[in-house]
């Protein structure tokens, strides 16, 4: 058995589309839409909607932690603009793109730039939408726990630290535990570019330590410290960022 995984796939429909070739099924871990591109500012819903310069000047404040600067400015920027009409059609026409190119049998699970709502629009019937919830694959089972936690950021789908704790205690014991966020491990929540510790979850590093899965596999940090740690028996496992390699993780048993 042969499952290939990917997260963090940020507009790469292109990748997307060939993500399970030679595989048995693919695993996706949210993060599919593009709001901004950090490496080309050119890319995504915000520069199309406010120019590049402005995509400089804000990742900029981010980077720098700038954050009430960072929002002032989006402010001004949004002044006059429906925003939830526009970012919706935006992310509406990735969607029907993305989920259009993904393969027969698909798994996933949301990421935190992800609007859960408008999923059941575009997920075809190959593809099994999971989050909370399991589904045994090749005789393994695997658990899913989409989005993730609040962050200054204040992206589309954060959610409480109790209400990701619950989705983890549904899951109970699995095989294989996928999630967007990693665990609160410094090495994995680290990133070297951005040079910011992002969040982890330590209902994830408990249930971990508690359940004791085979793998632990995730996304979400693109540049890590680490991409790879051991915690008891289970291999924690960043899958890494496709927007920009486009190459799958590949899991075989």
């Amino acid at each position: 058995m042969r499952v290939h995984v990917v997260s963090d796939v940020h507009g790469n429909t292109e990748g997307l589309a060939r993500a399970g070739e030679g595989a048995d099924a693919l695993i996706c871990l949210g993060d599919l839409v593009l709001f901004l591109d950090y490496a080309d500012h050119s890319r995504g819903i915000f520069p199309e909607l406010f120019g590049v310069e402005n995509a400089d000047r804000i990742v900029e404040l981010r980077t720098a932690r700038r954050f009430d600067e960072a929002r002032e400015l989006g402010r001004s920027l949004w002044a006059g603009v429906d925003r939830d009409s526009a970012i919706e059609a935006a992310v509406r026409k990735q969607y029907a793109e993305m989920f259009a190119a993904l393969p027969t049998p698909t798994y996933a699970t949301y990421g935190n730039v992800d609007i859960p709502s408008l999923w059941p629009q575009y997920a075809g019937p190959g593809t099994t939408v999971l989050d909370g919830e399991r589904v045994e694959i090749g005789g393994r089972v695997f658990g899913f726990v989409g989005g993730g936690l609040r962050t200054p950021m204040r992206t589309p789908f954060e959610i409480s630290d109790e209400e990701y704790a619950a989705k983890i205690e549904a899951i109970g014991e699995v095989d294989v535990l996928c999630s967007h966020i990693p665990p609160e491990i410094p090495e994995l929540v680290y990133d070297t570019v951005a040079r910011r510790f992002e969040r982890g979850s330590r209902a994830l590093l408990d249930a971990i330590r508690r359940t004791k899965p085979r793998y632990a596999l995730f996304g979400h940090v693109h540049q890590p410290l680490a991409q790879r740690v051991r915690v008891g028996r289970t291999e924690c496992v960043n899958v890494g960022h496709f927007a920009s390699s486009g190459r799958p993780w590949a899991l075989e048993w």
